[in-house]
């Protein structure tokens, strides 16, 4: 699935398994599933996003799926935004030491940007459930480009919720989608809310802070 980038997604497992594991930001449970769970069921969503595009990863948490995204594809320059200290600290040792190029790492909220920075594709897993992560990500998103929100079982009902919301702020054909490749033992499951040409009208009003149950999976939590 890597091809010649397959050494790369290695290394950065082997950080997963240590650093990312001793500084909590990721459990130790998740260690022996790191390839099937997690860093294969992420390489899949790059299916979704278009050659030499320009990728913001919100709530990077360990660089998943983000710095997943940048090993499979060097095409993409990817800019990894995340608040928490300890995880910006990881995520810039970790983008040293695999030596990438395409990436750059951003210590702030996604909504710290809104007015500042666009990007053709804006990804996510288990950052916040879809209401408040469309008010994060959309106003990021140039017009014509997505938002690409990895979710679980509670994908459609999420989407259901947040229809206003999509409509408010601009967005255009939300859909799921499911991505099943060879090497997969259960399907990825992706959000895909497109930014209209008026995506961008509220910068600077999305909230701060909400309670957030999905984030308490190891490699999110906040």
């Amino acid at each position: 699935m890597f091809a010649d980038a397959l050494g790369t997604a290695e290394r950065y497992a082997a950080l997963l398994a240590g650093p990312a594991r001793e500084r909590g930001l990721m459990g130790p449970r998740e260690v022996p599933r790191l390839w099937d769970r997690h860093i294969l069921n992420c390489a899949v969503l790059t299916e979704l996003v278009p050659s030499d595009a320009t990728v913001c990863d919100v709530g990077s948490g360990a660089g998943l799926p983000g710095l997943v995204v940048a090993i499979r594809r060097p095409d993409l320059r990817v800019t990894l935004v995340e608040p928490l200290l300890r995880r910006t600290l990881f995520l810039q040792e970790a983008v040293e030491s695999l030596a990438l190029s395409n990436v750059e790492v951003v210590r702030g909220r996604a909504e710290a940007l809104h007015g500042t920075r666009t990007f053709d594709v804006v990804t996510s897993r288990a950052v916040a459930a879809m209401k408040l992560l469309l008010e994060w990500s959309l106003p990021l998103v140039n017009e014509g480009g997505v938002v690409l929100a990895m979710k679980g079982e509670s994908a459609r009902t999420e989407l259901d919720e947040a229809s206003d919301t999509i409509a408010r702020l601009g967005g255009l054909q939300p859909e799921v989608l499911t991505i099943e490749e060879e090497g997969l033992s259960f399907p990825t499951t992706v959000v895909r809310v497109e930014a209209g040409p008026s995506a961008r009208i509220r910068w600077g009003t999305a909230p701060r802070t909400a309670k957030n149950t999905s984030r308490r999976r190891p490699q999110k939590r906040r």
